[in-house]
């Protein structure tokens, strides 16, 4: 967003700059305040002064419109997903439910998203990993964040071949895909081929596996790592709730409210 159009002559007046130098000479006495604008994320021009702002990948035209586009569709589904979701309490095997959801995007909310293009902002992680690409929604996200960062991986996991292949068109169209690596198959067993640390986690997948994945990354998680789990409202998410909550586990924890009917839980590593 840019910047109020007072606020760029009030810094020029705070540096010592008198209303009606030239617009060369005002950027100049910015100094480094200029150099704070510039610093990460691609840049709009300050018409008069010719500074860049800083904007985010966010607001991409490419990924802004995918964004738009796809929570559209999203939105678009939601009645027929109602009426689907009787069928998915009957026991599948997790290929199953991977293939009854192929359709279906059940994605974070744009809040939810602007959140966790925050946090990953705000902690700079070298690898992001998520469980549950779907469409890629949350993916699109996470890689924004890591491209306005300048460092970072977005490594993600999913098991219906037919998300896989719109999630891959949709990273090339975003200009995202030299960011995002998919792990195609089941997480429990592609994530076990992970290398290095794991510096944020998030967890957007089938509630009762969460648990299991993240006991399976818990030694990759290092010391400060935050690890989301969407949906933290859902019943058979209380096995996890118990080990993320119980700080003797080595986490710090809280729950967040991202729309009156749910919630995520924020978990922060505190011993790695």
């Amino acid at each position: 967003m840019a910047p109020r159009p007072g606020l760029v002559k009030l810094i020029c007046a705070e540096r010592g700059a008198a209303d009606g130098l030239p617009a060369p000479t005002q950027a100049a006495r910015l100094g480094p305040i200029a150099r704070l604008l510039t610093r990460a994320g691609p840049a709009l021009t300050v018409a008069g002064l010719g500074l860049p702002v800083m904007t985010t990948t966010l607001q991409d035209p490419r990924v802004a419109s995918t964004l738009d586009r796809m929570y559209a569709e999203s939105k678009n589904q939601m009645s027929l997903l109602r009426e689907r979701r009787g069928s998915f309490d009957q026991p599948m095997t997790a290929q199953e439910r991977a293939e009854a959801m192929s359709e279906f995007y059940i994605p974070v909310t744009p809040e939810a998203g602007r959140l966790l293009y925050s946090l990953v902002r705000a902690t700079r992680p070298a690898t992001v990993v998520e469980f549950g690409m779907s469409f890629g929604i949350s993916a699109v996200h996470l890689a924004a964040a890591v491209r306005d960062n300048g460092s970072g991986r977005v490594v993600t996991t999913e098991l219906s071949a037919s998300k896989i292949a719109a999630a891959k068109q949709t990273f090339a169209e975003t200009g995202l895909d030299d960011v995002i690596t998919i792990l195609d198959g089941d997480a429990l067993t592609t994530l076990q081929s992970l290398d290095g640390a794991v510096d944020f986690l998030l967890l957007d997948g089938w509630k009762d596996l969460y648990l299991p994945v993240i006991e399976l990354l818990e030694p990759r998680l290092s010391t400060g790592a935050l690890v989301i789990a969407d949906n933290a409202s859902s019943a058979d998410m209380a096995p996890y709730l118990d080990r993320v909550r119980d700080q003797a586990n080595g986490y710090v924890s809280f729950n967040f409210n991202v729309r009156d009917s749910d919630s995520m839980e924020i978990s922060c590593r505190t011993a790695g």
